[in-house]
C-alpha cells in the first residue's frame, strides 16, 4: 500500500498541474468569447482615426475595423467592429507607437500603452482612452498577449483629424 501511495500521489500532482496548464494554454483555441457593445445612440462623436486589422502570422489571426472617435465631451473612445481574433491567454488591447507592427519584435522595440484586457475575441467592443493619452502619438492598435509577449493582430491607424 505504501508503494502505491508513493507512486500515485506524485502522479496525481503532476497530472493535476499538467492538466491545468494545458487547459489555461489550449482552451482559448476552442472557446470563443463573443461581445456585442455599441456606443450610446445619443452620443455625438467625431471620427479621429480608423484602420483594419491584419494577421500577425499564420497562427495569430485577426480581422475587423478599429476606430478612434471623440465624444462631444472630448473623451476618446477606441471601437472595434466586425472584430475577430484568435483567442489566447492574457490578451490586451494596446496603442503602439509603430505605424504598422508586423511582429512581436516590432511591438517590443517601441513604446506602447495598454487600454485594458480584450473583452472578447469576437464582436463589437469599446475601450475608453485615458485623457492623458494623445491618440495622435500612436501609429497603430494591436492585440497583444502580455504574458508571452506575442502579437496576435495589428491595425495601422489613418488619422482623419485631431
Amino acid at each position: 500500500m505504501r508503494r502505491f501511495l508513493r507512486i500515485s500521489i506524485p502522479v496525481f500532482i503532476i497530472g493535476f498541474i499538467a492538466g491545468n496548464a494545458f487547459w489555461y494554454l489550449a482552451s482559448p483555441l476552442w472557446i470563443d468569447v463573443v461581445v456585442s457593445e455599441s456606443l450610446p445612440s445619443d452620443l455625438v462623436v467625431t471620427d479621429v482615426a480608423s484602420g483594419n486589422f491584419h494577421d500577425a502570422d499564420a497562427v495569430h489571426r485577426g480581422a475587423g475595423q478599429v476606430k478612434i472617435v471623440q465624444s462631444g465631451g472630448g473623451s476618446n473612445i477606441l471601437t472595434l467592429s466586425a472584430f475577430e481574433v484568435t483567442n489566447g491567454p492574457d490578451l490586451k488591447v494596446i496603442l503602439v507607437k509603430a505605424p504598422d507592427p508586423q511582429s512581436s519584435a516590432d511591438v517590443k522595440a517601441v513604446e506602447w500603452v495598454s487600454l485594458g484586457p480584450l473583452k472578447g475575441n469576437i464582436g463589437d467592443q469599446n475601450y475608453t482612452i485615458p485623457a492623458e493619452i494623445n491618440p495622435g502619438d500612436f501609429g497603430s492598435v494591436a492585440i497583444w498577449c502580455k504574458q508571452f509577449g506575442v502579437l496576435f493582430a495589428a491595425a495601422p491607424l489613418m488619422f482623419e483629424g485631431l
